[in-house]
């Protein structure tokens, strides 16, 4: 029998979903880190791409309607089994001004992302993944910018420098991976959230290494 991929699911936002902040496209194949991705991983890996744009982590969005990443999270799961390596990346939309929410208080709702992941189901493929928790960078200067009145710099700007030191811990307290792509990455200074195309490839190569890791582990 050929050896079969290991299934890799990118769980995530629009940072995953691929939106281009200069025309408010979706990046081509060649640009977004999680096709990236799949092209450092090579023929060993299946990766997936599961971004939705605005999604949160357990939020429905009383503005733009169904994007809560909890709720979603059980579907993706069972679309995708057997899955080897669950990355997930989500906060910055709870950062929004609506939400008012702090990085403590976004730890403590991907705290409950982590827990349902690592559950296994009761499906024929339903055992738990292994997870890599990745905290996005931090949220630009929103001064004369676009989302301004979503975002403030006041409470989504600090609070989205301490989401990393928060999913650190995090990580370590549910006994998964790690990365902070804000060390290779940062959001755009086109509208201070998303990613320019650029440097995606930097972070393709990163995540590349953290999930050889994981799945080797």
């Amino acid at each position: 029998m050929t050896p079969q991929p290991l299934t890799v699911v990118c769980f995530g936002d629009s940072l995953t979903w691929g939106f281009n902040p200069a025309d408010k496209s979706r990046y081509g194949h060649d640009i977004r880190w999680t096709r990236c991705l799949q092209k450092e991983l090579g023929e060993a890996y299946y990766v997936v791409e599961e971004g939705i744009n605005g999604r949160t982590t357990v939020f429905e969005d009383p503005v733009r309607g169904d994007k809560n990443g909890l709720q979603h999270l059980a579907g993706v799961r069972k679309t995708h089994m057997p899955i080897d390596v669950l990355i997930i990346m989500l906060g910055s939309n709870d950062l929004q001004d609506r939400f008012s929410m702090s990085a403590d208080a976004i730890g403590l709702a991907m705290g409950r992302i982590l827990y349902a992941a690592l559950q296994a189901t009761d499906d024929v493929e339903g055992r738990a993944p292994k997870v890599l928790l990745m905290a996005p960078p931090p949220l630009g200067d929103f001064t004369g910018k676009e989302y301004a009145g979503v975002y403030s710099n006041a409470h989504g700007g600090v609070q989205s420098r301490r989401l990393a030191g928060v999913y650190r811990n995090l990580a370590e307290d549910y006994g998964v991976a790690f990365f902070d792509t804000g060390t290779v990455i940062s959001a755009s200074p086109i509208d201070a959230i998303h990613f320019e195309a650029e440097p995606q490839a930097d972070l393709a190569r990163a995540v590349a290494d953290e999930v050889r890791k994981l799945a080797e582990a």
